[in-house]
This record gives C-alpha cells, structure tokens and sequence, in this order.
C-alpha cells in the first residue's frame, strides 16, 4: 500500500491507490487524512436488535473530518424494504448535500471493522464512482493504531448529514435542485427480484448468501419479525465473516481465493451475492473484487424481500 505524510504529495492522485484495490489501511489514511481531495465517511450501520445508535456514536467519536452517511436516510423511499438503493437523482442530491465531487477519493469506515462501509463503497460504485475505498479494520483498527478521534463531531458535519436526508425527500416530492456530484448508474451491478427467479431456472449465475449457516438452513431466525429463516434455491452460504481475518480486516488474495474454493464457487464463472437486506453481501462483493471479479452484482432486496413474496420459493438444509 502506497503511503506518504501529509503535504509530500499533490493533490489526491488515484497513483496514490488502485481502485483493484478495494480498501486502504489506517495508516494509508492517517498520512493522507488532510488532503482537501479525499473525503472520509463514517458509514456505521448496526442490525436492529443490536441496538445501537451509529449517528450517537458517531457524535461522541469519530475519525477527524469524518462525515456521517446513513443507510437509512440515503435510501430508496418508495419501498418498505430497508435501505434499498435510491435513484440515480437521489444518490447525486444526498452526497452533493455531503460536499463531495466526482474528483475526490472516497474513504469509507464503519464501526465494526468491515461491516456497512462495504455497503457504502458499493453504492459509490454502483453510480459510477470508482475512487472509493474501505478502511480495513475500520474505527476499532483506527483506534488501536493510536490515531485520534474526534470526541465532538462538528456542527457542519451533523448539518451536512442532516441536508443530505433532507435532499433524498425533496427528490422524492419532485424537487431536484443543481448537484455538485454527477451519477452514471451501472445496472448490471444491481440485481432485481426477477433476475433471481430467472437464474434458478437457467443457473447462469453463482449465488451466494452471505447470512449465517443457521439462517440459511432455516434454523435460526431472521433478525426481522415475520420473515421466515432458509435461502433461495441453489443459492450457497458464505457467511460474511470468512471474508474476515480476527482484527475484522479483509483477508490476503491467496486465504480468500481458498475460502471461497472450499464453498465450490469458480471464479471463472458469474457471480450474485445476497444476504438479509443488502449490506453483508457487499462484503462478499468487497473480497471478492481484491480477486480482481469487479462485477459482481448484489441482488439489492435480498431476502428479506424474497421471503416475503406469495410465490416464491424458499429452502431450508431439511429440503
């Protein structure tokens, strides 16, 4: 990983990182944190029965000059599904409202490690920005290097995060105002309802489940009340941490490529990834693109809007 200290360098240069590259270390960030062209985003997001507030959090500590992106406000708002991807307007309005432009690199980090920053980097990709990252290990790693954090998050940052919700809901009442940041949506990184009931006819397509085994088996509940537990037919579990070493960072190219092996995915054949709602298949996605697959798509409902169809097919490990 390229490193550098501060004001050794011109301006943020994609020379500085590859976008082959799906993530950048804290000390890569660290050296680069005052570049006015990168801009570093806490996309913390947690399950519902975790019960944690990412936004509090974010206030009491956070990278220096992070901004707050929430999933759950920068989201599609004509479905009940959670956090779906938002229109191409929407996206533009939200992360213009942030202060970001086509030109900046993107750093993304969450809470946890590697956990909803994947989502986030996928996002930025699925509208056509290739210069966005993930910060391996994330907050606890940042932390543990002994880097500062913010303990009082700006004023301006909160209220940037706030206009950016803001302009999601004007976009959906039909105002869409001048933006800073241009989109150019690549669909075949998105996938639809339809396009899984289709693969399981024609098998085009690996899919894999980035849930636990147990809620893939149907043994386990769902997170989600009145969502039945099992996977869509054909599909394999991956559950999302094998992706992960013990210090939540994104495993080497030769510890992935066994991993992925062992669950009998080629890599020389197409890929989908899903998993609850769309998060945790981004991590997937995120190790899968350091083997250098960058097309993989992510069915956006995931299962949670499988299970929850009249007419489709669920499986469980009994059947």
């Amino acid at each position: 990983m390229a490193s550098s200290t501060v004001g050794a360098q011109p301006p943020f240069s994609t020379l500085a990182i590859s976008t082959n590259e799906p993530v950048v270390s804290v000390d890569w960030l660290h050296a680069n944190i005052r570049d006015p062209d990168l801009k570093v985003l806490d996309a913390s997001w947690y399950m519902p029965d975790e019960q944690r507030n990412p936004l509090q959090e974010y206030q009491v500590a956070c990278i220096p000059g992070a901004l707050f992106f929430d999933i759950d406000g920068i989201t599609d708002r004509t479905t009940n599904l959670p956090h779906m991807l938002p229109s191409e307007e929407a996206f533009a309005a939200a992360v213009s409202a942030l202060g970001i432009k086509n030109k900046d690199g993107v750093v993304v980090y969450d809470g946890k490690g590697i956990f909803s920053a994947a989502r986030v980097w996928w996002m930025f990709r699925a509208f056509g920005h290739d210069k966005v990252w993930v910060l391996d290990g994330g907050l606890p790693r940042w932390r543990a290097s002994g880097y500062d954090v913010e303990s009082t998050a700006p004023g301006d940052a909160i209220l940037k995060s706030s206009a950016a919700t803001e302009a999601i809901e004007k976009v959906y009442q039909g105002q869409v105002g001048p933006t800073t940041f241009q989109t150019k949506f690549r669909p075949h990184l998105v996938w639809t309802l339809d396009q899984v009931k289709r693969n399981i006819q024609d098998k085009t397509y690996q899919h894999i489940d980035a849930r636990s085994k147990a809620r893939f088996d149907g043994v386990a509940p769902e997170p989600r009340k009145g969502i039945n537990s099992g996977h869509i037919p054909g599909s394999k579990c991956i559950p999302f941490p094998q992706m992960l070493d013990g210090s939540q960072t994104l495993l080497s190219r030769e510890e992935l490529e066994k991993k992925i092996g062992q669950e009998g995915i080629s890599l020389d054949k197409p890929i989908v990834a899903s998993c609850g709602t769309g998060v945790t298949a981004c991590i997937l996605v995120l190790g899968l693109h350091r083997l250098g697959k960058t097309d993989i798509p992510v069915y956006d409902g995931s299962w949670t809007e499988w299970a929850t169809q009249p007419d489709t097919p669920l499986s469980t490990s009994e059947r």
